[in-house]
């Protein structure tokens, strides 16, 4: 990474991990984290850090299985990669980690009912509340705010929010969606915010007033 011009920061144990994050992370752009930790796995490591920080973070593990993939993003992970892994892929998928926490930097404040989107801030609210959302997260739900009322497709929301084609029998949008669902809620009449369109896509709820 040092040769590709990042400025990098190392530790090799999960508790100083967390030491150094809490401590330093907000002179980061990303955080790339390792399953495979000694003192602390990487899944601990996230559920400590990820309520406190919402900085980019990419896994990189030996463990691909389908189970350790959805466990770290809906730990709050961006993306997640299995080792092995070539440093080019590794680089790339890091560039379009940090692209996509770049791209959202229009002053306005977009308001879709009782959700209010600050993209310049990178914040999310409810009837004034701040919700907490993983980077990821918040591109995802920013697709689907500025085109409320309308479906967005799998493929869009891959590419304009995770950076990244779909692959076969990639989950990490219907994760992802699970996450923001429980986060921001129900309306107050208990119906779903945020749609599944079979075989189309996702659609968020304009309500009628």
């Amino acid at each position: 990474l040092g040769s590709e011009g990042f400025d990098v920061t190392s530790v090799h144990d999960g508790v100083q991990a967390v030491e150094v994050i809490r401590r330093d992370s907000d002179r980061w752009d990303a955080i790339i984290l390792d399953v495979m930790l000694p003192g602390m796995n990487g899944f601990d490591v996230l559920k400590a850090i990820r309520p406190e920080r919402a900085i980019p973070l990419l896994m990189l593990t030996a463990r691909g299985e389908d189970t350790d993939t959805v466990l770290g993003l809906e730990l709050g992970a961006d993306d997640y990669v299995a080792k092995p892994v070539s440093p080019r892929v590794l680089v790339a998928r890091l560039r379009a980690l940090l692209r996509r926490g770049q791209n959202e930097l229009d002053a306005s404040t977009l308001k879709v009912g009782d959700v209010a989107l600050d993209e310049r801030a990178r914040k999310i609210s409810v009837n004034g509340e701040a919700i907490k959302l993983t980077g990821a997260e918040f591109n995802l739900l920013a697709l689907l705010l500025k085109n409320a009322g309308h479906v967005v497709s799998r493929e869009t929301l891959a590419a304009d929010g995770l950076g990244r084609a779909l692959t076969a029998y990639d989950r990490r949008i219907e994760t992802h969606m699970a996450q923001i669902r429980r986060k921001l809620g129900h309306f107050s009449d208990g119906s779903a915010r945020i749609q599944t369109i079979r075989g189309a896509g996702y659609q968020y709820v304009v309500t009628q007033t």
